[in-house]
């Protein structure tokens, strides 16, 4: 390394001021250690960012004075200029990563220059020890488990089948080259041809029942932005648009994941841990996207273990999912915190690699938050609705998503808890329908996201999502006057 030192400008300009704001809010000790931190005490500076970890959990994370923030953020840059002068470069980016999730902003500029910087000597050090750029395999050969099938053919129009194993997940055709999903209800389903034909790929899961058996999404392909906005938009119509982002170095590079590794393997980021958010087994973790890759790669896809990175602010960190790292509010039901912050960054090389639409400006429309959504086959996010406008652009991979009306919210069961209530209580892959009998002849409408499309979801439209396979996905929150996040 050229210098044993990170530069940290704003924090060396502002010190005496914040650590006398720090002393104003009672943080004499803090204040003391932090002095001792910025001389460059190891053993300080692991000490005042666990004090101000300490005040960021005192209490609800609204009531948390934001001079705390600040002071998590500049332990953090005194714990990662130690690490770094000791060559431990992991350590000093988890350190930045952690100021960057928690800290308040008046540091941010400095925590991003010095990640800029040790993300680069480690680039550097992996390429001198020669790690080779591979294509990563986002397609894995799939075991059929055994299942009795009952196949006969309905019509010119469409395959009718009923399965009799609750073990199935896919009936693979080799004369036609195509893959069947086998749709587990009580009586048979009819499942037309042209949806099939397009059904090219392996999938690990059941789909909901009456899967791919009804309306499907519309889709378009060069759709217009007044197009758009007459036909869909200003209707609230959702909509598959085609061709639009095949311009994006994301669609060239986010498939293989040793390009993700090499550009973002050793910063942090906290993923969820288990079937989805509403299930008991959910917990989320702070890991490593390296120690993320290689969970993905694992193999291990039982529901508890499944690892997902969900709802992440990948590319706006400022807006934070505070409820990601203190596990006190879960993801789906937390929407005043996501977006009242300025626009940043957290990994500028992948948010170099993605454009944001110019659907999103639509009636005069102000981006609200991008969100990462990359996690195995089988990911599965439940029934719920959102409160903005939503562009869901599929990157890598491809999904099942399942959309119904909001005039059906009643016949969906909504939680009636304040903090839940655009979720439902119902879980489509296990439908009580002793509990929930409204939902079984309600209407929807279906699609498989392929590569390099995208869906517009209205707001306020339910939909339940299902990675069929490997998936990195970008949704692209945005609202105009008259949606806003009390709508």
């Amino acid at each position: 390394m050229s210098s044993s030192t990170l530069d940290t400008p704003t924090l060396d300009s502002q010190l005496p001021s914040l650590l006398h704001q720090i002393t104003e809010e009672g943080g004499y000790a803090f204040t003391s250690i932090a002095t001792r931190a910025a001389a460059g005490d190891t053993r300080a500076a692991e000490a005042a960012r666990e004090l101000a970890w300490e005040q960021l959990h005192s209490g609800p994370w609204h009531s948390v004075f934001p001079i705390w923030r600040d002071a998590y953020a500049m332990a953090c840059l005194h714990v990662a200029k130690c690490h770094f002068c000791s060559g431990e470069l992991e350590l000093a980016l988890r350190a930045l990563d952690m100021g960057l999730i928690m800290g308040g902003i008046s540091l941010r500029d400095d925590l991003n220059l010095c990640i800029r910087r040790v993300s680069h000597y480690l680039r550097e050090r992996d390429s001198a020890d020669g790690d080779q750029h591979q294509r990563a395999e986002w397609y894995r050969d799939f075991n059929l488990a055994e299942v009795r099938v009952k196949l006969k053919l309905k019509s010119s129009v469409g395959f009718r089948f009923h399965c009799v194993c609750g073990l199935a997940t896919t009936l693979e055709l080799s004369l036609l080259r195509l893959v069947l999903f086998i749709v587990l209800t009580d009586s048979e389903t009819v499942v037309s041809i042209p949806r099939i034909l397009n059904l090219n790929w392996q999938a690990a899961r059941l789909l909901p029942a009456k899967s791919l058996s009804t309306k499907t999404v519309a889709k378009k392909g060069g759709l217009s932005l007044e197009e758009f906005l007459r036909e869909h938009f200003i209707p609230g119509l959702p909509v598959i648009i085609s061709g639009s982002m095949d311009h994006w170095p994301a669609t060239d590079r986010w498939s293989d994941m040793n390009y993700i590794k090499k550009v973002a393997g050793f910063r942090t980021v906290p993923v969820e841990v288990g079937r989805n958010y509403l299930s008991s087994d959910w917990k989320q973790e702070l890991i490593t996207i390296s120690e993320f890759l290689e969970r993905i790669q694992s193999g291990d896809c039982s529901p508890t273990s499944t690892t997902y990175l969900a709802q992440h602010q990948l590319f706006d960190q400022a807006c934070m999912i505070v409820e990601t790292i203190l596990g006190l509010i879960k993801r789906k039901y937390s929407h005043s915190l996501l977006c009242n912050t300025p626009y940043k960054c957290q990994i500028q090389e992948l948010k170099q690699d993605i454009v944001i639409p110019d659907y999103c400006f639509a009636g005069g429309g102000e981006i609200r938050s991008l969100n990462a959504w990359f996690g195995p086959s089988g990911t599965v996010t439940p029934l719920h609705h959102d409160p903005h406008h939503n562009i869901l652009a599929q990157i890598a991979g491809k999904k099942y998503i399942r959309l119904y009306s909001p005039s059906s919210s009643e016949e969906l069961y909504p939680h009636t808890e304040t903090m839940l209530c655009n979720s439902s209580q119902v879980d489509l892959d296990d439908i009580d329908k002793e509990e929930f009998p409204k939902i079984l002849d309600l209407g929807f409408i279906d699609c498989i996201l392929e590569e390099g499309e995208m869906l517009y979801i209205p707001p306020k439209w339910w939909h339940y999502v299902r990675s069929l396979t490997k998936s990195f996905s970008v949704s692209f929150w945005w609202s105009v006057e008259g949606n806003s996040l009390d709508s």
